[in-house]
């Protein structure tokens, strides 16, 4: 019994050392998840990061915004690079809490404004008052910020046609209900020719995604205590908005994925044993996808079949 106790005894150690040895890779080592930052002119990471994390809506608890800072910094910052060199008028939608709001503000020449869904009235304007302190200095600053309010999926925009250079979709199609195509048209009707879309979304195909499904874990969103709009209805990969954004008439000019948070894939299962397996989509797998269309030509006048299901035969294409 000594003998085989053993042996047994010395596989099982080779094989909790292989197991180590690939828990021990970081997913960050085999794929390509974090892009270089695009930091603003002569700012740090870290004085960016100490910029947003002062900023606090009135009545918000500090130290949600502070965790909600903390948590999705680099996010803020992505969206940023996408809009960095633009200029003109632009919406940001679902502008609160306004940590993407201060950095386009402080940091871009577009002349920003704002929209949320407070489930106020409908119609009405929301003034809140915002503090901050500018980057590189200890000086306390405020402002007023103004956002109209409306539900995207059930409300005319309150805005002419082709009034804004950019328009700001960020955190927002994946907790659409009803109809996405219908918000986007919206946003394409207020849009310039020509103009740019900057959309930003959780990357259903994300590396620890992948790892749940292996591990036969469930990658939906658990029900929200905020109601129907506090969960994600329903992700989608960059493929997906390549078809959607297209097929109404957009044109990508910018599309990346990127993690924001810790990537915990080897929590569900090891992604070293299947690595090799996901090489041709290596630049699929952020957590985040970031994407800037263009506005180029006109939309389908029907629902995409790929992800319309139920619809009469001749409202879908």
């Amino acid at each position: 019994m000594t003998r085989y106790s053993n042996a047994f005894s010395k596989l099982f150690d080779r094989f909790s050392r292989k197991a180590q040895k690939s828990l021990d890779i970081k997913p960050h080592e085999l794929f390509p998840l974090n892009p270089e930052l695009p930091l603003p002119t002569g700012i740090s990471e870290s004085e960016l990061f100490d910029f947003l994390k002062s900023v606090l809506v009135e009545d918000a608890p500090p130290q949600e915004m502070a965790d909600y800072c903390q948590y999705d910094f680099r996010r803020f910052v992505y969206t940023y690079g996408l809009a960095r060199d633009l200029t003109g008028k632009g919406l940001e939608l679902g502008s609160n809490p306004y940590f993407t709001t201060m950095l386009l503000k402080e940091f871009t020449q577009i002349d920003l404004s704002l929209a949320n869904y407070f489930n106020s009235e409908l119609g009405s304007t929301v003034e809140q008052g915002v503090s901050y302190q500018k980057p590189g200095s200890k000086e306390n600053s405020s402002i007023k910020l103004k956002s109209s309010q409306f539900n995207i999926e059930e409300e005319e925009f309150p805005f002419e046609d082709e009034e804004f250079d950019v328009v700001f979709f960020c955190e927002i199609i994946e907790h659409l209900l009803i109809n996405p195509i219908a918000a986007l048209k919206e946003i394409k009707r207020i849009l310039k020719l020509g103009g740019a879309l900057i959309l930003t979304t959780p990357n259903v195909s994300r590396l620890e995604n992948v790892a749940k499904m292996i591990a036969g874990g469930n990658i939906y969103d658990p029900y929200s205590g905020y109601g129907p709009y506090g969960r994600h209805n329903r992700e989608y990969n960059k493929h997906e908005l390549y078809l959607l954004l297209t097929y109404l008439g957009f044109d990508i000019d910018a599309m990346f994925t990127a993690d924001v948070h810790l990537n915990n894939a080897n929590g569900y299962a090891p992604i070293a044993d299947f690595s090799a397996l996901l090489k041709k989509r290596e630049q699929d797998l952020g957590q985040y996808i970031f994407v800037r269309a263009l506005n180029v030509r006109e939309a389908g006048h029907k629902k995409p079949a790929f992800l319309y299901r139920s619809y009469p035969a001749d409202e879908l294409e």
